[in-house]
């Protein structure tokens, strides 16, 4: 072939996703209805005060979510937290934020394939668990292997869904709480403050679960080189999702607690959104709300599977983890194909190897270092490295580390273990991939267009 013939161009990733789409991508990945079933649990731990929680809830994550974006327009690059740690404080300590990260972006789907498999079991109990388990791993593998393209269109009609039933809900709660005798002022405030029961103690502690409702928000900065003027919108995307998330989950959970302000007198209390559902609008609401939540977690499955990969990709492509094969994009989808089998196969075996509840708290282990991280790496950025310093913009993630920073703290004993264990593989790789941490790793700059 003559040297003046043009080459081949290298594979890489595709800009199609504008701003809305990137933000049907974030509510996607929380879920719009996140707070329901969460909704029993925290009430009672916070003694009917979960509005109040999930208020205080979203301010702490917009904070996360400002540092998010404002580290997605200086390095819009698909490797999330642990490409802006690893530049703005030392690939050492980015390669052990990422080797977190993946922690919780693969406990997602884990817990997602988990949760849809039990629920199926209840609508159909003659096909077994194992068999359902598969099917939904199958499921996320399949539909993250068609693409990005195919990948947003699947999230926007999930999201369109679980509004139409939000808006079901919340008409059905209206014309309930319409009909009950009348009412006095407070029975409407008491679902913010209600002087018998409040408690600074049991609302702090209700918080710390209601933040679980926003986990997810930052896998938007994982599609930085997939999106539309990324310096723009990953920043915008990320903040209008903690945003809009905050406020619908606001709204569904005063919604719900006007329908059944008793905390303590749920039928079950895992499952209490459903039966409130139930209250407002009958038996039919009441399955409409249970196939909904089983809906949203095969959408966030798929969601949380997708970011995996793009994390995956990014590390590879720095050559963090095995470039060859983790850095590969296959060309006529363009995407990380071998990423999407890996992580397929990881979720099929932790969905085996724990249960529900352990995985859940090893997604929130993963996912507040990576809060601590893009933080850390925002304060690094406006207070050491830009020639005028603003305090503002020093404040904001200085203040985002510390609230992220007692959440994470206040994790069970095991659990804090289990991870621990998880960064201690990360420190032996770490150390023989960089020969004793005597040299950095590697970067690959990211194209901006």
């Amino acid at each position: 072939m003559s040297s003046a013939e043009p080459r081949e161009p290298r594979p890489h990733l595709r800009r199609e996703l504008g701003l809305w789409a990137l933000v049907f991508y974030g509510i996607i990945m929380i879920q719009p209805v996140a707070p329901m079933p969460l909704f029993g649990v925290v009430s009672q731990v916070a003694m009917g005060h979960m509005v109040t929680t999930l208020a205080i809830a979203m301010g702490a994550m917009l904070l996360t979510a400002l540092s998010y974006g404002r580290m997605a327009r200086v390095y819009p690059s698909s490797g999330s937290v642990y490409t802006y740690v690893s530049r703005e404080i030392h690939s050492g300590v980015g390669f052990l934020t990422g080797w977190s990260t993946m922690l919780s972006y693969l406990f997602n789907p884990i817990i997602s394939s988990i949760w849809c498999a039990k629920a199926a079991v209840n609508v159909a109990p003659q096909i077994p668990y194992p068999v359902w388990f598969v099917f939904f791993v199958v499921l996320f593998t399949g539909l993250n292997l068609l693409g990005i393209r195919a990948s947003a269109r699947t999230t926007q009609m999930l999201v369109y869904g679980m509004g139409a039933v939000i808006v079901a809900f919340l008409i059905s709660a209206a014309r309930y709480v319409a009909h009950l005798p009348a009412l006095n002022p407070s029975y409407f405030t008491h679902p913010f403050y209600d002087p018998a029961t409040f408690s600074f103690g049991a609302v702090a502690t209700g918080t710390s679960i209601a933040v679980l409702t926003f986990i997810g928000f930052d896998g938007v900065s994982t599609l930085s080189e997939e999106a539309h003027n990324p310096r723009r919108n990953i920043l915008l995307a990320t903040a209008l999702t903690c945003f809009i998330t905050g406020v619908l989950s606001i709204v569904e959970v005063y919604a719900g607690q006007l329908v059944w302000p008793d905390y303590r007198k749920y039928p079950d209390v895992d499952t209490a959104f459903s039966f409130v559902a139930g209250r407002a609008g009958g038996p039919v609401m009441f399955h409409i709300v249970n196939f909904t939540l089983l809906v949203a977690s095969l959408g966030s499955g798929m969601a949380a599977q997708l970011a995996a990969v793009r994390l995956l990709y990014g590390m590879g492509r720095d050559n963090a983890i095995p470039k060859k094969f983790f850095g590969a994009i296959e060309r006529r989808r363009a995407i990380p194909r071998n990423n999407v089998w890996f992580t397929g196969l990881l979720v099929l075996v932790g969905g085996f190897a724990v249960n529900y509840q352990l995985g859940a708290e090893l997604l929130n282990f993963g996912a507040f270092i990576a809060f601590m991280g893009v933080n850390a790496a925002a304060f690094v950025h406006y207070f050491f490295h830009q020639d005028r310093r603003r305090w503002l913009d020093c404040l904001l993630p200085a203040l985002g580390f510390v609230i992220c920073f007692a959440i994470w703290a206040s994790l069970r004993v095991p659990v804090l273990i289990a991870g621990g264990i998880w960064i201690l593989a990360g420190i032996i790789y770490g150390a023989y991939k960089t020969r004793g941490f005597r040299r950095s790793i590697a970067f690959a700059e990211a194209p901006l267009e």
